[in-house]
């Protein structure tokens, strides 16, 4: 199975049921780190496994244990990339280190699929879920892929900083993106789709946190992780709410 068909088949398990999305972030002393998101669909394949093996073909049928980067798929699709807008291929090109991992089992009715890349500061993961809605204009993508219908599309600009003393997440939503997006009817769409999903928030940081700004955050028990949960809906329509600071002890 080539790796953009198999990739299409991942989005089409995570879009059709509710997922759990996981937004990882491990900051080292020095700054850098990893990044990833994972995405949990094992409910659909508890659900309706067999059916999607029979509808996909005797592959999807298998155990799969599968990992690439987004690099050796565009390889596949360099002809459909060309086509597109300079500013669409730039989105494509941030997307280039991330590798994307996935474990299907029937018989364990498990699908699992991670992206995931290392940055040498924070600063670069500046609007790198944003980029992921790219991956809705290649060629054969249709409406398939949940990062053009949410994860990758919600309106707003988001950054990341941190200098060792204070770390903040911000998203800026964009008024006059929100409002054609508001005139479309394909948010209603995407609405019901996530509107059971989860979106979780897990950071790891080298230092021990004297606060977070917002009140739902658990703490690890050496204070050094948060986890905060979110309805994903509140991810697309008000991805303010998911803004936070946090503050380190000295």
């Amino acid at each position: 199975m080539k790796l953009y068909k198999f990739l299409s088949f991942c989005f089409l398990i995570a879009t059709l049921t509710s997922c759990t999305l996981t937004e990882n972030m491990y900051v080292s002393d020095n700054g850098n780190g990893k990044f990833s998101v994972d995405i949990d669909g094992s409910s659909l394949m508890a659900m309706a496994g067999d059916q999607i093996g029979d509808q996909m073909g005797a592959e999807a049928k298998k155990n799969v244990d599968s990992t690439f980067t987004f690099k050796q798929l565009f390889e596949e699709k360099k002809d459909s990339i060309a086509k597109l807008s300079p500013e669409a291929q730039n989105d494509l090109k941030k997307l280039e280190s991330f590798v994307v991992n996935t474990k299907m089992n029937s018989e364990k009715k498990e699908f699992l699929m991670t992206l995931s890349r290392d940055f040498k500061n924070v600063n670069e993961l500046q609007d790198v879920l944003q980029s992921l809605s790219a991956l809705q204009k290649l060629e054969g993508a249709g409406s398939a892929s949940p990062f053009g219908n949410g994860l990758g599309d919600n309106s707003s600009k988001l950054s990341y900083t941190y200098d060792g003393k204070k770390f903040t997440r911000k998203a800026v939503i964009d008024k006059q993106k929100l409002a054609e997006k508001a005139k479309d009817s394909a948010p209603d769409m995407s609405k019901m789709i996530f509107a059971s999903s989860t979106y979780i928030i897990k950071y790891h940081f080298p230092k021990r946190i004297k606060k977070v700004s917002n009140p739902n955050a658990l703490f690890s028990d050496d204070r050094k992780s948060i986890t905060i949960q979110y309805p994903f809906t509140d991810y697309m329509e008000n991805p303010d709410k998911l803004n936070f600071d946090v503050e380190f002890e000295k």
